[in-house]
């Protein structure tokens, strides 16, 4: 038996998993690493640790098989998280600056006044935002001692995750990324597949620091393992992977994956779609050498807000705790919880928002916030998919889900009664995963896209149980909290 082995590098663990020649999944190693939060609404981690992570995993998932058994390498990874490190030395030069952070906001407000929105969106697809890899590049550059004297030296790489890793695997050898990842910076002209000259002159970003970009299904490098050169051949952002991943070949294809946070993607084909709605126009995973585009709807906090439940509150044991908390108590009676810890996301874009509990009595119990904490990730998934409709001028029938929280069935089903739609798990929730694997193996020649569809198999459905009275009832509930957050911190 012949194997792909897909590298899934997280916004909290580092994953490894093992899929053979038939695109089974027969083994998955995991191990989380350090959070690091250096002041209010900095989140960093260190690129060191998230390496080390990535290769323990790897080894110890292909400690019971031959090297020379591995076909190739997929990868995907968190995206937007920002890396900058020594080009002879490899060492990261900061921390890696995370997706969540908030620290370049000043940096997004400069960019509005000065009027460039209308650029960014027409050209890269994006908002100004902190989300973004642009603005903590610039930071990076700008405050941290011996970047800039590095740079002139030329010593000196940008990377998102995929390109900090193939950097390190490869030996140093191999500074790209794939246009998916690109795609997240706000730098990376989407249309015409190049980095934006513009972008980069009033960030002052220089272009040699940047990755070479190319398909999603190429030739990355070679991952040398006990003298066995494995190649690297796919490589996609995690929420184009998880589109890829369950086989959302078609236009106006739908999947939504619920992990850190909740990212709903819709497949465009080769039409650059630009949202008049707060969503966000982004490259999906390409293999034939032509772009491939997508809409995106990004909620920031969604499986976030579960670990802050069992982190931060100490109020649950682990996150499978909250379907059987959610269910021994009755329906919720206008409590809401909206948990912008690192602002708001699509479609409302704040960066100013923060999290909020409404609706608290005195016999509001910690039961109540854990199921209010819950729901919260179907209310946002809503808040996009409305959106989402309006800019495709297409109605759901039907929402593909993936990612952990996905095997909550209370979330399920409510989020089912919420969308009056179907909600459909797939057998296979690590999808995200297997749209790196799958991307290898189309490289590899081991698999096609009609094998892929045909891999798809479905655990469960979900369809909704409630009246349009009641649905209507817990939204509007839902939107009057989320309004009371605007601008928070600025007020």
């Amino acid at each position: 038996m012949k194997y792909i082995v897909a590298l899934d590098q997280g916004t909290t663990s580092s994953r490894a998993l093992l899929i053979d020649e038939n695109g089974k999944l027969k083994g998955i190693q995991q191990k989380e690493f350090k959070q690091i939060y250096p002041k209010q609404g900095w989140v960093e981690h260190d690129p060191n640790e998230i390496l080390s992570t990535q290769i323990q995993v790897f080894e110890e998932l292909v400690s019971s098989i031959s090297p020379e058994d591995i076909i190739s390498i997929g990868i995907t990874n968190q995206r937007e998280t920002t890396v900058i490190w020594d080009s002879e030395t490899g060492k990261p030069l900061y921390n890696a600056i995370v997706w969540q952070d908030k620290r370049t906001s000043n940096i997004c407000d400069q960019m509005k006044k000065d009027e460039l929105e209308s650029y960014v969106k027409e050209n890269t697809g994006l908002v100004i935002d902190s989300y973004f890899s642009a603005t903590k590049i610039k930071w990076i550059i700008d405050n941290v001692e011996g970047v800039k004297s590095k740079i002139k030296e030329n010593k000196v790489l940008f990377g998102t995750i995929d390109s900090w890793l193939i950097y390190n695997i490869t030996s140093f050898n191999n500074h790209v990324t794939d246009y998916t990842n690109a795609s997240r910076t706000m730098i990376y002209n989407i249309k015409k597949l190049e980095w934006d000259n513009e972008l980069l002159n009033y960030l002052e970003i220089p272009k040699s620091i940047l990755p070479r970009v190319i398909n999603s299904s190429s030739e990355f490098g070679h991952f040398t393992y006990k003298g066995i050169k494995i190649p690297i051949n796919g490589v996609a952002g995690d929420q184009q992977a998880a589109l890829f991943g369950q086989a959302c070949f078609e236009d106006g294809m739908v999947k939504n994956t619920y992990g850190t946070g909740c990212f709903l993607l819709m497949n465009t084909g080769k039409n650059f779609k630009l949202s008049n709605n707060g969503l966000i126009s982004t490259l999906a995973c390409s293999f034939d050498n032509k772009p491939n585009y997508a809409l995106e709807g990004s909620v920031f906090i969604a499986g976030a807000a579960i670990q802050w439940l069992r982190d931060s509150l100490k109020i649950i044991n682990k996150a499978s705790d909250t379907e059987k908390i959610a269910l021994s108590i009755e329906k919720l009676e206008d409590i809401y919880v909206v948990p912008a810890f690192a602002g708001l996301g699509a479609p409302y874009w704040d960066m100013y928002s923060r999290g909020a509990i409404f609706g608290l009595t005195r016999d509001t119990g910690k039961e109540h916030i854990i199921k209010a904490t819950l729901e919260s990730l179907a209310y946002q998934t809503k808040d996009i998919i409305d959106v989402m409709e309006k800019d495709s001028g297409l109605k759901l029938t039907s929402l593909k889900v993936d990612g952990g929280a996905c095997m909550n069935n209370y979330l399920m089903q409510f989020q089912s009664d919420l969308l009056d739609s179907e909600v459909n798990r797939p057998e296979i929730i690590e999808t995200t995963a297997m749209g790196a694997g799958y991307l290898a193996g189309l490289k590899s020649n081991i698999w096609d896209k009609d094998q892929i569809i045909k891999n798809q198999k479905i655990d469960r459905s979900f369809n909704s149980k409630i009246g349009k009275m009641e649905r209507e009832m817990m939204y509007n509930g839902w939107k009057k909290a989320v309004n009371r957050t605007f601008n928070w911190i600025e007020k």
